[in-house]
């Protein structure tokens, strides 16, 4: 009877130590993120993102751009993104980052001008991929906020001569929060 009670008592302990190392480790550790593009209103659209960080220095995400005011906006209709993105700041997932990322992407066609400038015709909308890459910086507050600025730049694959460009661009300042 007491060798059976010391080993349980023993298996507890070891228990016991392994769960409190595995939430020492990094307390404010969580591995999800949500957030939303400040600046893309500006621009009559609405931009926001999922990220999933793998581990301390690296994450994939999707982020989804929809045009709502074509006045503003006049080239890009929407575009959604997945991406990879490596971090080299000291804290889980955060500080100065890295992106590769691909695009599916909806855009104007060329506009066909008539003889005197003044009225076009525009062709259709154009559907293509693209890959690029982007840089950027995240701060995330011990609470859960996140702050981030990030731009990329990349190319259309496919399709980039039936637009008036063959490049895509991305920029973002967003704030989110991390769960």
């Amino acid at each position: 009877m007491k060798k059976t009670f010391l080993l349980l008592i023993i298996l507890f302990a070891f228990n016991s130590v392994n769960a409190q190392n595995e939430t020492d480790a990094n307390p404010y550790q969580k591995n999800n993120e949500i957030k939303l593009n400040l600046i893309a209103p500006l621009s009559g659209a609405v931009e926001a993102g999922y990220e999933r960080h793998l581990n301390k220095n690296s994450s994939l995400g999707i982020s989804g751009f929809f045009v709502y005011d074509h006045k503003k906006e006049k080239d890009t209709n929407y575009f959604i993104s997945p991406y990879y993105r490596y971090y080299f700041g000291k804290k889980y997932a955060s500080g100065f980052f890295v992106e590769g990322f691909g695009m599916f992407t909806s855009i104007d066609g060329k506009k066909i001008y008539s003889a005197d400038h003044l009225t076009f015709t525009e062709n259709k909308d154009v559907y293509d991929v693209a890959l690029g890459a982007g840089l950027g910086w995240k701060l995330v507050t011990k609470k859960g906020l996140v702050f981030e600025a990030n731009a990329g730049y990349g190319k259309l694959l496919f399709n980039g001569d039936k637009t008036e460009h063959g490049v895509v661009a991305k920029f973002g300042l967003s704030i989110g929060y991390r769960f």
